[in-house]
């Protein structure tokens, strides 16, 4: 764990009507998907009769799974033949001035051109309930889940600066990648993964390595090549 003082703060608000209807976001750690959890973590690889590591001991794969924070779904939601059908009830108030339909939609003319475009289909948008503030010089980049192509559905990543725009929630467009899906997508399924991003200007330098620099990379590479679990002994630092 970090120390207090390195720990920052995700601040999500919803309309009063809504605390405790609608499932809160919930750090990516909490979210992993039932195959992921059932994944072993050895296979015996039938080609070479070792037994090898699967994707459950790769921490980059892990981490970036696990990482940010999961906004979740408002309520189940039912796909029959393209169609989307849902009952979310809340108690009136303010928010009733507001769509409390868990699922709107973007004209396909707005994805012309992109990988995303389907003439006969529409770009959908998750609705989402929550305004987000994150602490000054933090944007957030919102993006589909992190290897879950097990979703019916491909979020569209966006980079917000939620410093300044935490007054209303961000909104979540996405394609319907699974046109054959007929079922009940649940209430609390990971729409997006938020990731806090600070601000910074970068710039590239390429060089080629020194003399000391390709000593590290060959030793560094034998230890990858004979050895287990290197990154993770030796170079994955604490994220939570």
């Amino acid at each position: 764990m970090n120390d207090a003082a390195d720990e920052m703060t995700l601040r999500f608000r919803c309309p009063p009507e809504l605390a405790g209807v609608l499932p809160e976001p919930i750090p990516a750690v909490q979210g992993l998907p039932e195959w992921f959890k059932a994944m072993p973590q050895r296979v015996v690889n039938p080609r070479s009769g070792y037994q090898q590591e699967t994707l459950k001991r790769c921490p980059p794969f892990i981490d970036a799974m696990t990482y940010g924070f999961l906004i979740l779904l408002a309520t189940d939601l039912k796909v029959q033949d393209g169609e989307f059908t849902w009952s979310f009830e809340v108690p009136h108030g303010a928010a009733s001035d507001l769509s409390v339909s868990p699922i709107d939609f973007h004209d396909p003319v707005q994805a012309v051109g992109s990988p995303f475009f389907d003439d006969d289909r529409y770009i959908i948008k998750f609705t989402n309930f929550w305004s987000i503030e994150t602490p000054p010089g933090f944007s957030l980049l919102f993006t589909h889940p992190v290897n879950r192509r097990d979703l019916p559905f491909t979020a569209l990543t966006g980079l917000v600066d939620c410093d300044a725009y935490h007054d209303v929630p961000v909104q979540f467009p996405a394609h319907w990648h699974d046109a054959g899906f007929n079922g009940v997508l649940p209430k609390g399924t990971p729409l997006v993964q938020c990731l806090p991003v600070k601000r910074q200007s970068w710039r590239v330098q390429c060089e080629a390595l020194s003399p000391e620099a390709m000593e590290r990379f060959t030793d560094i590479n034998d230890s990858l090549r004979d050895e287990t679990a290197v990154y993770r002994r030796n170079f994955r630092a604490a994220k939570r």
